[in-house]
């Protein structure tokens, strides 16, 4: 694994709506190990790898470029900055955490709220809401005005770094997602099917990326490859954790977005076990991914689900354990050269 670029990834902004830089670095970067690369006009990127087989089926791998992020959507004559979310950040972790305005140049910023001496002690003992947050650029509003205009995207500032066993950063949701397609794509040496990764835009308002993608691409199977709630820490039931950390990938069963394809939940397994992948079984009681766009493709294809586990998820501290970025890679890989071995008709029964 290469933690550089895993911490490239993670640096590189990518809006929902403005994924256009993460797309170009991703284009130089896997561009060499593709057959074919192509975009859509919502700005999704296609990485094709041809099918050795005499009937290649299309196999869509998706993993979204974008992160949770802001909007500028008011200016007060002092100079200060009032947001509007792209995505489901968790408001508790966002006060004095520092940004990037991407205004006519990166500006950096904090966000600031009331101060405690300020508050009473009700207040002090709740979450500020998001539109009670503010960000100060430390510039005169003058100078504001000139660089920063309505709209123009915010993006957290936080840097990946290894903790332990593990990677902890910003916007790991879904760049570990995208790293891990891109080296099981880089690394499988053949397959019967036709693979296309899809590093999809738009997942955090609604997958609405992968839903355009899906329906031009016209695939017969989708994976998607995305984080899912690690929730293994003090003061949550063993029975509510979903999964844990350093535990293996996890093949999805289910979420609110989607159901995983039983057969196919099956065959991943399947393939687990037979190369020696630790895994681990998941239901996602709340959230989703790229397989619920992909599923409703057209007249509907099997879909599942291989997750990465994360803990402190949509915060700027998601944590991965490297054991299962390596294994969810491996699991991947393992399925894009055994993929003809699972039947897409529904009356199949895998083997």
């Amino acid at each position: 694994m290469s933690a550089d670029l895993l911490r490239t990834l993670c640096a590189l902004p990518a809006p929902p709506g403005r994924e256009d830089e993460f797309r170009t670095f991703l284009i130089e970067h896997l561009s060499p190990y593709a057959d074919q690369v192509r975009t859509d006009p919502m700005g999704n990127v296609f990485f094709i790898r041809k099918g050795k087989g005499t009937a290649p089926r299309t196999i869509m791998l998706a993993a979204h470029m974008d992160e949770i992020a802001f909007l500028v959507r008011h200016i007060t004559k002092e100079g200060f900055l009032y947001v509007q979310p792209l995505g489901g950040f968790d408001p508790r972790v966002l006060d004095a955490q520092r940004v990037w305005v991407h205004g006519r140049q990166r500006l950096p910023g904090v966000f600031g709220t009331k101060p405690a001496h300020f508050t009473t002690p009700e207040e002090r003992t709740k979450a500020v809401p998001l539109e009670d947050m503010f960000i100060d650029l430390g510039l005169p509003a003058e100078t504001v005005t000139e660089l920063v205009r309505i709209g123009d995207p915010v993006t957290l500032d936080r840097d990946l770094i290894t903790m332990g066993n593990c990677y902890t950063g910003k916007t790991l949701d879904d760049r570990v997602g995208v790293y891990v397609m891109i080296e099981a794509f880089k690394q499988f040496e053949a397959s019967q099917d036709t693979i296309v990764a899809v590093a999809t835009v738009q997942e955090e308002v609604g997958v609405r990326g992968a839903k355009a993608a899906a329906f031009g691409l016209e695939p017969d199977i989708g994976i998607a490859v995305d984080i899912t709630i690690a929730a293994d820490i003090p003061g949550i039931e063993e029975r509510n954790w979903c999964v844990r950390l350093g535990s293996g990938t996890a093949i999805k069963i289910m979420d609110t977005y989607s159901i995983s394809d039983p057969r196919l939940v099956e065959f991943l397994r399947t393939l687990a076990e037979e190369q020696g992948i630790k895994y681990q079984m998941e239901i996602l009681p709340r959230g989703g991914t790229d397989a619920g766009g992909m599923q409703l493709a057209r007249s509907g294809i099997p879909v599942c689900t291989l997750s990465i586990p994360c803990r402190y998820a949509h915060s700027v501290v998601e944590t991965v354990h490297q054991d299962d970025v390596a294994a969810s890679i491996a699991l991947l890989r393992s399925f894009c050269e055994q993929s003809h071995r699972f039947p897409t008709t529904a009356n199949s029964v895998a083997k």
